[in-house]
């Protein structure tokens, strides 16, 4: 057995790939919500859609990123069903703290959370790839001589309408616990990677549920901005 195996299967290797691997999708989190969060700005629509262009233009980079994403996420599903095993097996009676960073409501938020994330992760990407949920989905192509996307179209098509409207309000759910898988694993990776100091626990924890509450507030403002027909007038 290496080193490495034994390290990965430590409590403290997974661990640490836990907060690792959750510390890239954090990164990718925030950077796709800065993306979007294009749809408000001054020719908000041109803006997305350059993004969209740029992204889409670069195929090995765009697919290095994919893989990538594709890789974190594994390993962060692997880490918690392996420190989940562990948990259970050490400890078989519940915690019966209530605190919310200590155990019982953020664990429990924390592992159901993140199944319904996976399934809007996989529902989001059908979503506007084959356009699951509306009629159609406007793929990029080369019109006079110049790559285009339609990025900020299908935003707006994707959430109008009376099904439009229900996918936006499974979005805004999902983010709730995007939020709350956030607020606490974000103050748990802080942790992991070495601050363990009670007089930066609390501003740790503050910054956690800032990170949480931004993201879901910044996430959930696209499709709610659509909805109350505050942008894509006329799309």
């Amino acid at each position: 057995m290496t080193w490495l195996s034994k390290f990965l299967r430590s409590t403290i290797g997974q661990k640490l790939v836990m907060a690792l691997s959750g510390l890239a999708l954090v990164g990718f989190v925030v950077a796709h919500m800065i993306g979007n969060m294009q749809v408000f700005i001054p020719d908000g629509g041109e803006a997305l859609n350059a993004y969209a262009a740029v992204l889409q233009g670069n195929k090995g980079i765009l697919w290095i990123a994919r893989l990538g994403l594709i890789g974190a996420i594994g390993a962060h599903i692997w880490s918690a069903f392996k420190l989940t095993r562990s948990a259970r097996s050490a400890r078989p009676v519940r915690y019966k703290k209530r605190s919310w960073f200590d155990q019982r409501y953020a664990v429990r938020t924390m592992r159901w959370g993140g199944v319904i994330l996976f399934s809007f992760i996989i529902y989001h990407l059908l979503h506007f790839t084959i356009g699951m949920g509306h009629s159609e989905v406007r793929h990029c192509e080369v019109i006079n001589d110049e790559f285009t996307c339609f990025a900020y179209q299908n935003v707006i098509e994707g959430f109008q309408g009376p099904m439009g409207k229900a996918v936006g309000a499974f979005y805004c759910i999902a983010q709730v616990f995007l939020g709350l898988h956030l607020t606490h694993g974000v103050w748990s990776m802080t942790r992991t990677l070495g601050q363990g100091n009670p007089r930066f626990d609390k501003p740790a924890r503050i910054a956690a549920t800032g990170i949480g509450v931004v993201i879901t507030v910044g996430n959930c403002s696209v499709p709610l901005a659509v909805m109350f027909g505050l942008i894509g007038k006329g799309v």
